[in-house]
């Protein structure tokens, strides 16, 4: 089996950063599937995607097509799949094993929870760490990043501070409560540990890995994070270490 191209959002180290990237990435990993990185500038996405004949995930406000990260390209397939959900899905039936990413009957499930990590955790926490991750970029990423998520949040990254942290802490607040509905110890997986992780573990992971990367395993706001709710997430992210490469 040839090795799958995953295309990927580069920083100044060549290492895994964006939350969206690492949801395949993690995906790749569980499945033991081989591939390589081809690391990508921010302004660069659209104008990659197309030569690569990668289809637009969305519109923009103006009504032109946009392009997004993860894309795959699967040189045994010769396809090439974008959006983490669709690739999952792709993934799960090309090369199906023990794991299963998107489980049968499922996608309603995962559809709803996507919205509400993204909403109620994703959001505050990406905008909590704006300023940190222009560190992690080149000055032209960096640039095309502030400009256009300021634009989509309408305010200076620097306008971002402890509401959003109470925003985090809240809404995985109220995560918690959804996976102590499974039961005393199967409460770190939300499908249970019956079932295994699935994508939608995957998106919190990649969530929290993104963080991670971006302070360091040894900044106060990492500490901060995996210390709510008494080391829950800490626990929960364990999980995910080992498909971290």
């Amino acid at each position: 089996m040839e090795a799958i191209v995953l295309y990927d959002v580069s920083k100044i180290h060549p290492t895994p950063w964006n939350p969206n990237t690492w949801k395949t990435r993690f995906a790749l990993n569980m499945k033991r599937l081989k591939f390589t990185t081809e690391w990508v500038e921010y302004p660069d996405i659209e104008s990659t995607l197309k030569k690569l004949g990668a289809p637009p995930t969305g519109k923009t406000s103006d009504g032109r097509d946009y392009y997004t990260l993860p894309t795959i390209f699967d040189p045994n397939t010769k396809k090439v799949v974008t959006d983490s959900v669709v690739i999952a899905k792709y993934l799960d039936e090309t090369y199906p094993d023990d794991v299963k990413l998107i489980p049968a009957g499922t996608d309603a499930f995962q559809e709803m929870f996507h919205e509400f990590i993204w909403m109620n955790v994703g959001i505050p926490l990406m905008a909590s760490g704006f300023v940190d991750a222009l560190g992690v970029m080149d000055a032209r990423s960096g640039e095309y990043f502030r400009v256009t998520r300021e634009r989509m949040f309408g305010k200076k990254f620097e306008e971002f501070g402890e509401a959003e942290w109470q925003k985090v802490e809240a809404g995985l607040g109220a995560l918690k409560r959804y996976l102590e509905a499974n039961g005393k110890g199967d409460d770190l997986l939300l499908m249970g540990p019956q079932v295994g992780i699935t994508h939608s573990d995957l998106q919190f992971a990649g969530m929290l890995a993104c963080g991670k990367d971006v302070w360091g395993e040894n900044s106060e706001q990492w500490k901060r994070l995996m210390g709510f709710h008494g080391g829950k997430w800490s626990r929960y992210y364990a999980q995910f270490i080992k498909f971290e490469k």
